[in-house]
């Protein structure tokens, strides 16, 4: 059972990589094969013989079958590693293209140079959230505020884009839920000033006892662009899909509430240039 759950698996990710049901089909049925007729592969398969040449041509001109013109003809796929090199580069290429299509459509409104500060937008899912996060912090001028809640925020691609971001000479304050995890936070950033944040409500409410919303972070950059995102722990201890809402500018009415609450955990000596809040 545990097998066909894996091939099932593999064909539904090589269809969301591009390739289309029984060009899947075929692809994991030479997986498992050292080499195979088309006879072997639609038994191993499932995909109707008369349906497996016409697969295996697609997948020799994306470069993943190898065929050997015998009587009858032997395919075999290339390796795991060499197939999602090249599949990778395909799904990038794309993605590429994608990008470039879409930066040269006409906008149907003319950009306007004047910011909305008052409105909140939402984002959902964990990838989605992680780019968002990443995407402000790149935008970041002289300072990033980054409350964490949970560890699982915390990855080393995150890490890695704060150390650049003190590099670049930006100021850096990072509070922490616990210090087990300020102490794994400040050794891989030996240089920023990482503590334990005051703000007890990151784990749920205290005058709400079945509240289970935990806050995985709360960002601040340069005083004017909040987002906040948070999970909601179930009674195994797994969690529903990240959710974060993000507004922009000085006076939008969630960037002032955060950034008062966020000067709320942090020390006074630390309270990075928020002293007129």
């Amino acid at each position: 059972m545990k097998d066909l759950s894996n091939q099932q698996q593999s064909i539904e990710l090589l269809q969301q990589l591009g390739l289309k049901e029984y060009e899947a089909g075929c692809f994991v049925a030479l997986a498992r094969l050292p080499k195979g007729t088309a006879k072997e592969i639609s038994e191993t398969s499932e995909v109707p013989r008369t349906r497996v040449y016409d697969a295996i041509r697609v997948l020799e001109s994306k470069g993943l079958v190898e065929i050997q013109h015998s009587n009858p003809q032997q395919f075999r796929a290339v390796p795991i590693e060499e197939a999602a090199k090249t599949l990778r580069q395909e799904y990038e290429s794309r993605t590429d293209t994608l990008v470039e299509a879409l930066e040269n459509i006409d906008p149907t409104v003319p950009d306007s140079d004047e910011e909305i500060t008052h409105e909140v937008w939402a984002l959902s899912g964990v990838t989605p959230i992680r780019n968002r996060t990443q995407q402000l912090i790149d935008a970041a001028g002289q300072e990033i505020v980054l409350i964490v809640g949970r560890e699982e925020a915390v990855t080393e691609e995150l890490l890695e884009q704060l150390h650049e971001a003190q590099e670049t000479g930006l100021s850096v304050l990072i509070g922490t839920a616990t210090n087990q995890l300020r102490e794994h936070i400040a050794a891989a950033l030996p240089e920023a000033e990482v503590f334990v944040s005051g703000l007890e409500w990151l784990n749920g409410s205290p005058s709400a006892h079945a509240d289970e919303t935990t806050i995985s972070r709360l960002l601040l950059i340069d005083q004017n662009t909040i987002l906040v995102s948070s999970v909601h722990e179930t009674a195994t201890g797994e969690i529903d899909t990240e959710k974060a809402v993000f507004g922009r500018g000085f006076d939008n009415g969630i960037v002032v509430i955060a950034r008062r609450l966020m000067a709320s955990g942090l020390q006074p000596a630390d309270d990075p240039a928020m002293a007129d809040e």
